[in-house]
C-alpha cells in the first residue's frame, strides 16, 4: 500500500471517530426564565410530517419533506444542542435541514438559529422587517421589548437571511410553507402555515406567532400603532384555515395538557383553536390598553 493510500485511510478513520458534527454554543443567554425554558422535552409527532423538537418552554417544529427538512425557530443559544439531539432521537439527520424559518426576532426564539445554521448550512427565512434585526443580532428601537442596550435584546447574529414577502412560500421538495405577516408583538412577526397529511387525512397546520402585548417599560401599545397591528393580526389568525395550532411558546397551544390525552386520539386537532387563540390575545390587549389609560 503506497503512502497516499495510507494517508487517505488514516483520514477516513479519524473522520469516522469524530462522529457527526455536534453543537456546543458558547454564547448562552441568561435570564430569569431561561432555566425553565430550556428544560428537556421528548420529541414527538404532531401529525404526518410534522414533529415537535423544541424544549419544554420554547417551541421548535420540524417538517419532513421528500428533499430534506424544515425547522421553525431555534430557541435560546443553549437550546440548540437540545434541538439537535431531539432531531437525532427521531431518526433524522440535522444536516438534512434545508431551511430554518423564524417567527419573530426575540432572543428566546432566534438565539439558537446562528448555531443551527452553522451546523446545517441551511438558509434562514423571516419577514422583511425581521431580517434587519436578525442579521444585526439586536433589537431595533421600534420593537416593544427594546430597552436600549440590554443583554436580553441581543443574540447571535445570523448571516445570509432571506426576506420572504407576505403570502409567499418557502418550498423544500413537495412541501411549501406559507409566510403570513402578523405584526404587533414585534414589527416583523410571521405566522407559518402548511399542510400535513397521514393515512389519507390532511390537516392545515398553523404556527401562529406570539400575540402577547408585553413590552419594555415606557412602551405604549395605545400610541405606537402596535395595538392596531395586534388587532389586525388577531383577525388574520382567526380566519386562517387551521386544524392544528402551534406557537412559539408551547403553553399558548396547551401542549402539556394535550400530551396527557394522546391515548384518546390526536388532541392537537381543533379547528377552532386559532379563533380561540386570537380572542385570548385580544383580551390580553384590552387589559394592557386599560392599564395604559391615565
Amino acid at each position: 500500500m503506497n503512502s497516499a493510500r495510507i494517508a487517505l485511510l488514516l483520514l477516513a478513520l479519524l473522520l469516522g471517530a469524530c462522529g457527526p458534527r455536534q453543537l456546543a454554543p458558547d454564547d448562552a443567554i441568561e435570564c430569569d426564565r431561561c432555566d425553565g425554558w430550556i428544560k428537556p422535552q421528548d420529541p414527538f409527532r404532531l401529525h404526518g410530517n410534522t414533529w415537535y423538537v423544541g424544549t419544554a418552554g420554547l417551541s421548535s417544529i420540524l417538517i419532513e419533506t421528500d428533499e430534506g427538512l424544515i425547522l421553525i425557530d431555534g430557541g435560546l443559544p443553549q437550546s440548540a444542542p437540545l434541538i439537535d439531539a431531539n432531531i437525532r432521537a427521531l431518526g433524522f439527520d440535522p444536516l438534512a435541514i434545508k431551511a430554518i424559518l423564524v417567527s419573530h426576532v426575540h432572543y428566546d426564539h432566534v438565539g439558537g438559529v446562528a448555531a443551527l445554521q452553522e451546523l446545517t448550512g441551511a438558509d434562514v427565512y423571516t419577514s422583511e422587517a425581521g431580517s434587519v434585526p436578525l442579521t444585526r443580532g439586536e433589537l431595533l428601537e421600534d420593537d416593544p421589548q427594546y430597552m436600549g442596550e440590554p443583554d436580553e435584546g441581543r443574540f447571535p447574529a445570523v448571516r445570509d437571511v432571506v426576506a420572504v414577502p407576505d403570502g409567499d412560500f418557502v418550498t423544500v421538495g413537495s412541501v411549501g410553507v406559507r409566510a403570513v405577516y402578523t405584526p404587533g408583538h414585534t414589527q416583523g412577526g410571521v405566522t407559518w402555515t402548511w399542510q400535513s397529511c397521514a393515512m389519507n387525512t390532511c390537516y392545515d397546520v398553523v404556527y401562529a406567532d406570539s400575540m402577547s402585548a408585553v413590552s419594555a417599560d415606557g412602551f405604549r401599545f395605545s400610541t405606537s400603532g402596535a395595538a392596531a397591528a395586534l388587532t389586525e393580526t388577531a383577525d388574520i389568525i382567526a380566519n386562517l384555515d387551521c386544524d392544528i395550532l402551534l406557537s412559539p411558546h408551547p403553553f399558548f397551544f396547551g401542549m402539556y395538557d394535550k400530551l396527557e390525552l394522546r391515548d384518546e386520539g390526536n388532541p392537537f386537532v381543533n379547528n377552532v383553536a386559532c379563533m380561540m387563540y386570537a380572542e385570548t390575545a385580544l383580551g390580553w390587549l384590552e387589559r394592557r390598553l386599560e392599564a395604559e389609560r391615565p
